[in-house]
């Protein structure tokens, strides 16, 4: 290098002296001289692993993880962390190993950074694929240090203050990505001020005209609304000196991102939005939090049922603090939030306000505890989840939740979203109570499964051995944690299924072909596998269950007969026994809805399995031309279970005829399941009526019943 170079080098080699001055500044103020002595030696090892690299800015790329160190300091985080910060792009741009950085400080640090390094892009089919990827990566990670998250947040966030050297799409990509998965993960661990940052940077790079629109309006009212909040802080600030509270009394303003959504979610206007300023009062103790609630209340008139207490039932995250709205004197409504320092302290930096690895497990704080299930969560959605994006659909119902707080029949308090029900809190309290759960009781009574949870509900599970998850559960559960076991046992129940249904209709085809399933010999079977690369045998039949593959042409190439003509009918076999207890794999169409007694036919249907028909539906007759598709069935014997069927009524107008109608069929040990009626003129209408019932017999009785009602002039099922 000549000396040239060197003079203009020196002035940028003292700036990042200096960063790592300033660093060491900020860490002697908690660390011991140790570990300030270690992170500085990490620092010049990411130096110089770095050296040559530059950021889009220009500045040397070792001033990236320095200032993700500095944002590390100011939550006071550990020594490891911080050297996790300062080498977390050194295993990723540089030749550095995981085993050389282990070698060189210890383990932990190298699983930290191996860890962070891990949550990286990677190329993918898809953008959506590609963050679900990362976001099973990270859930990985979190499992075995929290502090790998809280290095990425940090990275994120100096990432995202640097936003504005990228291209525009590559900027939009990223505060997207910010906003729906880093955000999301800060609030739920608690760390509002890293929320807080997240969203006004990403907002402002996703929608730049909306944000300058917002904080445009925020500055024109800022005056006069200032002054307000001004003096009703002055005013709470001398009453609370007269009752000598030793309190801070603090003005606050909302954040855009934070005004945005609630416009945008509300439908409201700018000038519609009261709470965009707020008062926040810290105070030494819990105790004084509701003496000074209190005072509040005795100053101002609070607003009905706006009152909410996060100290006695904190949210999930940890967050603790009274919240209450108060009718200042201009009419106007005005939030206020009173809570302690160390509230304060947790509602800010959340899970890094206090350190988990420095506790035993008998003094984790309950935030801590917190994350840490939340975490392991995570880990019990990802291994049910059929995939990436299945996984990360059940996660983002969990990362913004208005949430609910209902009891236990022990007292115990849960915290669920807003929208949950009975179901999603069984699958709260265990796996398998949730997988057992056959009834519920809210406050006592006997409710749906389905009904929506309100706070302060006590809840009972009523679990049978026999009873086990419904797909109709998917329609209302809320929680990822239901949503991805309801999934697995159906997965699993269905694969189960399918395999016995397969075996059957192989079966079928086999006897039709002069064999059976149980003469196939372990050659043949191993012949065929190698044919057709299966795995086994059971993926076979699992394929042949869910209609993806031919039951009759797997026969034939078991049994290698190519001498029997193709047009050799199943039909000409015994038909296929149908129980009803069959599962989801056997399922009733609804174009004709077959009921014990018809005469049925059925259709293999890719992914649906066997579709079954009564013999005269029209639907069926497309099929009968295909003899590899089309399939003779009759009922057992026995027959369990109820089965829907159609008829429709003609009747006179006349009051508490539908009453007296749905009287006699209850009567008749069936259900309605659906209604319609059409009016044909002024004196008679036609209802169509969806029953559940048990056989054609039982159907026939209802229908006699029916016809006796002497304003009813014809019943009929409906073809």
């Amino acid at each position: 290098m000549d000396s040239a170079t060197r003079v203009i080098a020196k002035p940028e080699t003292e700036r990042v002296a200096q960063g790592i001055d300033a660093l060491t500044a900020v860490l002697s103020e908690y660390l011991a001289p140790a570990h300030i002595k270690l992170v500085r030696r990490a620092y010049y090892y990411a130096e110089q692993a770095h050296d040559g690299q530059l950021r889009r800015s220009g500045e040397p790329y070792v001033t990236h993880p320095l200032a993700v160190a500095f944002i590390l300091a100011g939550m006071r985080l550990d020594h490891q962390s911080l050297m996790a910060a300062l080498l977390h792009d050194v295993i990723e741009d540089t030749g550095v190993s995981r085993d050389a950085l282990a070698a060189q400080f210890s383990g932990t640090v190298a699983d930290l950074v191996d860890g962070v390094s891990k949550l990286t892009q990677i190329e993918f089919k898809s953008r959506a694929e590609a963050q679900a990827e990362n976001f099973q990566k990270m859930a990985l990670a979190m499992a075995r240090d929290i502090r790998v998250i809280l290095v990425k947040l940090a990275d994120r966030l100096h990432n995202m203050r640097t936003l504005g050297m990228l291209r525009p799409d590559k900027r939009r990509r990223i505060a997207r990505e910010t906003l729906e998965i880093y955000a999301p993960i800060a609030n739920r661990l608690g760390m509002h001020t890293v929320r807080v940052e997240f969203e006004e940077l990403g907002f402002a790079a996703l929608y730049p005209m909306r944000h300058k629109c917002i904080e445009a309006a925020v500055r024109a009212a800022r005056g006069d609304r200032k002054q307000w909040v001004d003096n009703i802080r002055e005013a709470i600030s001398a009453r609370l000196r007269e009752q000598r509270h030793d309190a801070v009394v603090i003005g606050r303003e909302k954040h855009l991102y934070g005004i945005y959504q609630k416009m945008r979610l509300k439908r409201k206007s700018f000038s519609e939005i009261m709470d965009v300023f707020a008062v926040r009062i810290i105070v030494d103790s819990a105790d004084n939090c509701y003496q000074v609630l209190g005072v509040i209340h005795g100053m101002y008139k609070p607003v009905p049922g706006k009152f909410k207490d996060y100290i006695a039932i904190p949210k999930s995250n940890g967050y603790q603090s009274l919240h209450t709205v108060v009718v200042g004197k201009h009419g106007a409504p005005i939030e206020v939030q009173i809570r302690t320092s160390e509230m304060e302290e947790m509602a800010n930096n959340g899970i890094a306000a206090h350190w988990l690895y420095k506790s035993d497990e008998r003094s984790i704080q309950s935030s801590q505890l917190r994350a840490r299930q939340w975490v392991q969560s995570l880990l019990e959605m990802q291994e049910r989840a059929g995939n990436s994006l299945e996984f990360i659909e059940h996660v983002k119902v969990d990362l913004f939740p208005d949430e609910v707080y209902v009891f236990t029949p022990r007292g115990e308090i849960l915290a669920l979203p807003s929208g949950a029900t009975a179901v999603d809190f069984a699958y709260a309290v265990h796996t398998d109570v949730g997988n057992h759960c056959a009834a519920c009781r809210i406050n006592r009574k006997l409710a749906p499964l389905s009904e929506p949870l309100q706070s302060g509900q006590s809840i009972e599970i009523i679990t049978s051995e026999n009873a086990k998850p419904k797909p109709a559960w998917l329609n209302f559960v809320v929680t990822g944690k239901a949503r991805s076991h309801i999934r697995h046992f159906l997965k699993h129940q269905r694969q189960a299924e399918s395999e016995l249904l397969g075996q059957e209709l192989l079966d079928k085809a086999l006897r039709s072909l002069g064999s059976s399933y149980s003469k196939i010999k372990r050659r043949q079977i191993r012949r065929f596998l190698k044919q057709t690369n299966y795995a086994s045998m059971d993926a076979v039949l699992e394929e042949i269950g869910l209609g993806n593959r031919v039951a009759f042409i797997t026969a034939r190439t078991l049994l290698e007969d190519t001498s029997r003509d193709d047009e050799t009918s199943l039909a000409g076999s015994n038909p296929l026994v149908i129980a009803g207890t069959e599962g989801l794999l056997v399922n009733f169409a609804k174009c004709c809805y077959p009921i014990p007694g018809d005469h049925i036919s059925g259709h293999i249907s890719a992914g649906r399995g066997l579709v079954v028909h009564r013999d005269n539906c029209k639907n069926i007759a497309d099929f009968r031309g295909n003899r590899q598709k089309c399939i003779a069935l009759q009922w057992a014997e026995r027959v369990e279970g109820e089965f829907s069927v159609e008829i429709r009524i003609v009747l006179q107008n006349k009051r508490g005829i539908f009453a007296s109608i749905a009287n006699q069929i209850h009567a008749m040990e069936a259900n309605i399941e659906q209604i319609s009626t059409t009016e044909q003129d002024p004196t008679y209408s036609a209802v169509e009526l969806l029953l559940s019932v048990q056989s054609r017999a039982h159907l026939a009785r209802i229908m006699r019943n029916i016809r006796s009602t002497p304003e009813v002039n014809k019943v009929l099922r409906v073809k």
